[in-house]
């Protein structure tokens, strides 16, 4: 019987951890416990630029927000039960339709950041009567923090 790469039988005297299986992947969580720790001023740039995204959603400005993302950054998510997925045009479009949401409130509930790579999380109360809870990825890009995917689930 055959068996996956990193889980063969103990007898084998291999671990089931895969990590002796695969010695890449060793070296890889070697690396990550020796990371230096991420410096605040990232934390502060990666606020920034989710900063943008709430600006522009307080104001129903997409230009305004489109500074927070990348040029060929995605969305995804349900309205309703539909599928509201595609660049990321189609929410600056969506936020230039609905106007703007003067009484929004946002906060940044959780952030990791590992390198030039980050992922957050964005809780958001009344933008256009609705409550959002927004996953983003981001990316280092030239200097920049940007975010390259917005998942988003919309609160009943």
């Amino acid at each position: 019987m055959a068996s996956l790469p990193g889980r063969e039988t103990p007898e084998a005297g291999v671990k089931r951890d895969g990590y002796a299986a695969n010695p890449s992947l060793k070296n890889q969580k070697e690396d990550s416990m020796n990371q230096t720790p991420t410096p605040v001023s990232e934390y502060a740039a990666i606020d920034r630029t989710i900063q943008h995204y709430i600006d522009g959603a307080r104001t129903g400005s997409g230009q305004t927000m489109a500074h927070a993302f990348h040029a060929d950054a995605t969305i995804f998510g349900y309205i309703g039960s539909d599928l509201f997925a595609g660049p990321i045009q189609k929410l600056f479009e969506w936020n230039d339709a609905n106007g703007p949401s003067s009484d929004l409130a946002a906060r940044i509930t959780s952030l990791d950041v590992v390198g030039t790579t980050a992922v957050a999380r964005l809780e958001i109360e009344n933008w256009t009567g609705h409550r959002f809870t927004d996953f983003f990825t981001l990316l280092k890009v030239e200097g920049d923090w940007k975010i390259t995917n917005k998942v988003f689930h919309l609160h009943a």
